[in-house]
């Protein structure tokens, strides 16, 4: 059993606690990106390919419900349920859907106990959750229990190496002379993993790989990014605000723009026929 502080349920549930985090996370690498897909249309076209017409739907680890939104637009789906540990995540889903004028319904829940009856959704989304489980070979059985039959999953991921080149500027600068040698936030489902764990509970049937170039403009930039990485020890002065670690990283280094790279790994599968 593969663990990394990244599925501790404690850490997990701070890293969650507040969504303007992982807003503020993705807002900086959607500004950032010069290269690479649309995660949230891939998922919807994959959902769109693999499922029959107005199915229902049930998104684990559903985050800021930009999926879910997206989904209920395209699909239009009969039954549309989230499910997350986080009651922050969950609020705002509600909230977005609502003031949209969606309908769907939210559960608190760990994936590694669905609260969620069996062969009950046509599709299941899984993006970029499973590898804050060490087991994540437990979450595909118990997302294969939930399908109905003829139900397809639809799962993503990053490639373990994502963003690497920001840990060694960490290291080079000594902000984080570690941060090249801990765990990746993706230890545990990861691109070169994540097909052959899925087939442990589904029958994978279509894997695409797809790169992603992010181009920081500068260090203020690179820096809103930064803070919001679970995986650096940065003194506490530095990440309670952007400003203060783009001026530190300018003092121990020339400031210019900054690339760094990812791999998201889409996986779609069907279960029992």
């Amino acid at each position: 059993m593969t663990s990394t502080p990244f599925t501790d349920p404690d850490t997990v549930a701070r890293l969650y606690a507040d969504a303007g985090r992982t807003q503020q996370r993705t807002n900086a690498l959607l500004t950032a990106k010069t290269s690479g897909d649309n995660a949230t249309a891939t998922i919807v076209d994959l959902v769109a390919h693999h499922a029959p017409k107005h199915p229902t739907v049930c998104e684990i680890g559903c985050g800021r419900g930009t999926v879910t939104l997206a989904l209920a637009e395209s699909l239009t789906p009969p039954r549309h349920t989230v499910v997350d540990i986080s009651p922050a995540f969950l609020a705002t889903v509600a909230k977005r859907a609502a003031d949209t004028g969606f309908a769907v319904e939210t559960v608190r829940g760990d994936f590694h106990r669905l609260p969620l009856p069996d062969s009950s959704f046509d599709v299941l989304v899984a993006a970029f959750c499973l590898y804050h489980s060490a087991r994540p070979a437990d979450v595909v059985a118990r997302i294969a229990r939930c399908l109905a039959p003829g139900g397809r999953a639809i799962l993503a991921t990053k490639s373990i190496d994502s963003y690497y080149e920001i840990d060694q500027l960490m290291v080079d600068t000594g902000l984080d002379p570690l941060a090249t040698s801990r765990p990746s936030l993706y230890e545990t489902f990861h691109s070169a993993n994540a097909a052959d764990i899925v087939a442990t509970g589904l029958e994978v049937t279509e894997v695409i790989h797809r790169d992603h170039t992010f181009r920081f403009t500068d260090f203020d930039h690179l820096a809103s990014y930064a803070v919001t990485v679970p995986k650096y020890e940065l003194p506490q002065w530095l990440v309670t605000n952007p400003r203060d670690l783009a001026a530190e990283l300018r003092r121990r280094t020339r400031d210019r723009p900054f690339t760094a790279t990812s791999t998201v790994t889409y996986i779609a599968a069907s279960g029992q026929p």
